[in-house]
């Protein structure tokens, strides 16, 4: 059993799969207008309504993920979590009701995972095709061939912002329906030119909004279901002709979609314009379904997150070969110190090992500070596979990795994290430190006991004796941890 979780700025959605030898098999899917996006007042604060709202919707959710493993449930965040300032307050009290982590998606790794989603439903064609979906905050645009994305855009408009911006008083006015194509149009700017240059065979639509409009043109028989630009443009005139939201009903729409319906038409119609786009089809699966797919990946050990750090590796010239010493040494003293201080998950394995391969990636740009120019870098790359948070605590023992172990290093980390963070990145800087001499030499057969902001290290005998710059390293990493109230025990010493 395999579930998934997608917290959209509009609905919520939720899909229940069973991995039968191999193929995903759908068992149930739930979706609730949340319009979480809506929620957000003059300083992008959710609101205690919206805040509600999305609780209620994930209690209900909870009830079908009882009992299922952690590894087997994603549930992500798009764009009203990431913009949202107060993010964090409604993040803590969903992982409360889910008794799940939630993580929030940067726009392009929400591209890849709807391009995921949307190709897996799909013929396997050749060529390449453009897949758009529309969301609330956000609309993300892909080129891609068979499973594999080539380009990943994610653009800040969504209909429930450009309701919020245009249509508020649920008038459709042919003026404000041209303001509404326009801005949409001045945003597709930015990818219009590398996008018509690529080129695609097929296009495709995902999510509520296309769907929406494919069925309203096949309900007015416009079309056969296609999106068409001919289609659009008969579409757009009766719009603006019914002049009311309200009226919306007549052509088959849905009344929890109908304030929205205008916002994705006009970005939609935008998008045909701006990017010359003829017809499109509409396609079932999106952004939850994708989610389904990353999890089968992980469980088969094709995880596109080991993608990305190689490439990573390859791109910031990383010494590879001393990486891999710092964490099999960071991995041999977790192992023996994880039951003690509680960080015997997979994800604090996972961030500890892709930590320690890529400690060094700020060197690309200078020796000087390198720790801070690494932290940096995977803090606001895009990194497909990973959520925000996770960025942020790779981030976090990057830059905590060397020289002062300071309480600023774990500012922005969240209070339930800290201790975990602190511990992870005392492993990270004892596998650094032990690989110092960077002769690429096998773990020593130390062994570590833990307490509680302690560790105790012991080494083979003479070991030590023949390793004085070791030594040296140790007492100094004594003295730093111990200005932030962690004791290092050196037997011996």
């Amino acid at each position: 059993m395999i579930a998934a979780i997608d917290m959209g700025s509009n609905s919520f959605h939720m899909v229940v799969a069973r991995l039968v030898h191999g193929e995903i098999r759908t068992l149930e899917k739930m979706g609730e207008k949340v319009q979480l996006g809506a929620g957000l007042d003059q300083y992008n604060r959710l609101t205690d309504e919206a805040q509600e709202r999305g609780l209620e919707c994930l209690s209900r959710f909870a009830q079908r993920l009882h009992g299922m493993p952690v590894e087997a449930v994603q549930v992500v965040g798009t764009n009203a979590l990431r913009v949202a300032r107060n993010a964090g307050v409604f993040i803590a009290r969903a992982e409360e009701v889910l008794g799940f982590p939630v993580e929030v998606i940067a726009g392009r790794e929400e591209a890849r995972l709807i391009y995921l989603g949307v190709s897996h439903t799909l013929s396997d064609d050749e060529g390449r095709r453009l897949v758009i979906d529309i969301g609330g905050g956000s609309t993300e645009f892909i080129i891609g061939q068979r499973f594999e994305p080539e380009h990943l855009e994610s653009l800040h408009m969504g209909c429930v912002s450009f309701r919020n911006l245009y249509f508020p008083d649920g008038k459709i006015t042919r003026r404000q329906m041209d303001k509404a194509i326009t801005h949409a149009e001045q945003e597709l700017l930015n990818i219009r030119k590398r996008y018509r240059s690529v080129g695609w065979q097929s296009a495709v639509g995902s999510s509520g909004s296309i769907k929406a409009i494919a069925n309203v043109l096949a309900n007015l028989k416009i079309t056969d279901g296609t999106v068409t630009l001919a289609g659009m443009q008969e579409l757009r005139k009766r719009l603006v002709d019914m002049g009311k939201t309200e009226k919306l009903g007549d052509l088959g729409v849905r009344p929890d979609r109908q304030s929205i319906f205008p916002a994705g038409f006009a970005i939609l119609m935008a998008a045909f314009q701006s990017l010359e786009i003829n017809d499109m089809e509409f396609a079932d699966g999106a952004l939850r379904e994708g989610l389904l797919y990353d999890i089968v990946g992980r469980i088969r050990h094709e995880d596109v997150r080991e993608r990305s750090i190689s490439a990573l590796q390859e791109r910031y010239h990383v010494d590879q070969d001393h990486g891999a010493a710092v964490e099999a040494t960071a991995l041999a003293a977790w192992d023996q110190v994880a039951d003690n201080w509680g960080i015997r998950s997979t994800n604090d394995e996972e961030v500890l090992r892709w930590a320690c391969r890529l400690h060094e990636i700020g060197l690309t740009i200078s020796h000087s500070q390198y720790h801070k120019h690494g932290a940096y870098l995977l803090q606001y790359s895009d990194l497909p596979g990973f959520s925000q948070q996770f960025q942020q605590e790779l981030a976090t023992l990057v830059r905590g990795h060397r020289r002062k172990f300071a309480s600023a290093i774990f500012d922005n980390v969240p209070e339930d994290d800290l201790a975990r963070l602190r511990y992870l990145c005392v492993l990270t800087r004892l596998g650094v430190l032990l690989q110092h001499p960077r002769n690429m030499e096998e773990p020593p057969a130390f062994t570590l006991k833990a307490g509680k902001n302690k560790l105790v290290v012991e080494f083979p005998e003479g070991w030590m004796d023949e390793r004085p710059l070791t030594m040296a390293d140790l007492k100094n990493e004594r003295d730093y941890l111990a200005r932030q109230d962690f004791e290092l025990v050196i037997e011996g010493a």
